[in-house]
């Protein structure tokens, strides 16, 4: 089967109309530079001025994304070019843009990083850019790297940048001083490490993890209220793409057990809204606390740190055995990255402890400390071909011989093996299901559509 074809081609018809909303794509030269830190201190700031803030997230991710929907008080959905798709993000574009007095879109990696990058979606939509730059360690160089990243490629609509890890006044001015006359100044941030957001192997802890985030986005938004980039950015048009289409109700009278707690945590919110708008009923369950499955007519287990949770979950027998009993009896079952590695023998942790878990899935997974895997993946499933992307630190060793492999879009390389035990399909690709609703029905368990 050939790949999907590029979805990011082409922009928005200006023939749709256009809504007025002030927007911001925030970037960066690399990751780590602060663009999460930014991004929710600019829409906690913009929200404890009453005003309405949305905030999208650029490419595949979990993590940022739960910082950003408790600074901004919505869900935040992701932009992708290629795994959304074009018209997908235009869609939930619009709908922001028909509610909100601010619209941010934090992107991902650097901003020219990856086909589709974060510039993609800047100029496909025509988002002004600010660029965080991590500004501890160099004075005018900071003007010269500001110019290659606002000139690089096709023109943006326009950039202005903000320096991160300012050590003084005089630092800062310096910094402002190196820019070119056509970029703009957003301001500095001084170190501050009580407001920093702490990370691990997989990016930062979500928040619920961090109990004074709301103290920590007081003092970032503080920190930033002096700065030009306080200011209301100035508005631009949003085309006025139609709303998506209602789903057919392939799942009507199924209810869909996910897992949801500390060990499966990496949940779309589009995926959420697309079983529900599939008509399914959706209950959730810990893994980590339950000691059975809830009655259900097909399971999602999906992403998480299952690798920082192993004790507690093969301490859980309960549960173990009632995956053993739901899998038994030809119960429709997801498990994606962190929820496929629940279902193995064996669950090696960072410490080299093993972990004796489901058994569903013959054989070992175990952690290591270099990135295994990174980057967008398609399945072309009988179902149905689906998005998604593959994230994760950990290899798994098991007799079992893949029903199929993903395919790496950038090059049609092999991508992540597929399993299929009975009923169960698990796979390290994590699947954005708004890329095809009707093949993700089928995969839990529906017979028509």
């Amino acid at each position: 089967m050939s790949a999907p074809s590029p979805a990011f081609a082409g922009k928005p018809s200006p023939d749709a109309g256009s809504l007025r909303v002030p927007a911001l794509l925030v970037a960066a030269p690399a990751s780590g530079q602060g663009k999460t830190t930014v991004t929710a201190a600019l829409a906690w700031l913009h929200r404890r001025q009453g005003r309405k803030v949305r905030v999208f997230k650029s490419g595949p991710d979990y993590l940022d994304p739960s910082i950003l929907a408790a600074a901004s008080g919505a869900p935040v959905h992701s932009l992708d070019l290629w795994m959304t798709g074009a018209e997908d993000a235009a869609a939930r574009l619009a709908q922001a843009a028909r509610e909100a007095d601010l619209i941010l879109v934090e992107g991902v990696m650097g901003l020219h990083d990856g086909t589709p990058s974060s510039a993609d979606i800047a100029r496909h939509f025509g988002l002004p850019v600010l660029s965080v730059i991590q500004a501890g360690a160099m004075a005018q160089t900071f003007g010269a790297l500001a110019f290659g990243l606002a000139g690089y490629g096709q023109p943006l609509v326009s950039m202005q940048v903000l320096a991160n890890g300012v050590a003084s006044a005089r630092h800062a001015e310096m910094l402002r001083e190196s820019l070119p006359a056509h970029i703009g100044w957003a301001g500095g941030l001084a170190r501050d490490k009580d407001a920093s957001l702490p990370e691990r192997h997989l990016g930062l802890h979500a928040a619920d993890e961090l109990p004074d985030l709301p103290a920590r986005l007081d003092r970032l938004a503080d920190a930033l209220a002096g700065q030009p980039i306080a200011a209301l950015p100035a508005a631009v048009g949003i085309a006025a793409a139609p709303p998506l289409p209602p789903l057919p109700p392939l799942l009507a009278g199924r209810t869909i057990a996910v897992a949801r707690d500390a060990a499966c945590r990496f949940l779309y919110p589009a995926n959420l809204d697309t079983l529900q708008g599939l008509g399914a009923r959706l209950v959730f369950f810990s893994p980590l606390a339950d000691e059975a499955l809830p009655a259900c007519d097909a399971l999602w287990l999906p992403g998480g740190y299952p690798e920082l949770h192993a004790a507690s979950l093969a301490a859980n027998g309960g549960m173990l055995a009632s995956l053993r009993a739901a899998h038994a009896n030809g119960l429709p079952m997801l498990a994606e990255c962190g929820g496929m590695m629940m279902l193995f023998d064996t669950l090696v942790d960072k410490a080299g402890q093993a972990h004796s878990l489901a058994g569903l899935l013959p054989g070992t997974v175990a952690m290591q400390a270099r990135l295994a895997a990174l980057g967008h993946q398609w399945l072309a499933l009988p179902e149905g071909t689906v998005r998604g992307h593959t994230f994760h630190y950990s290899s798994a060793q098991t007799p079992l011989a893949p029903y199929c492999h993903a395919t790496v879009p950038r090059d049609g390389s092999r991508g992540e093996p597929v399993f299929r035990h009975g009923a169960l399909t698990a796979s390290y690709t994590h699947i954005y299901f708004p890329s095809n609703p009707q093949a993700v029905a089928r995969l839990f368990g529906a017979t028509a559509g």
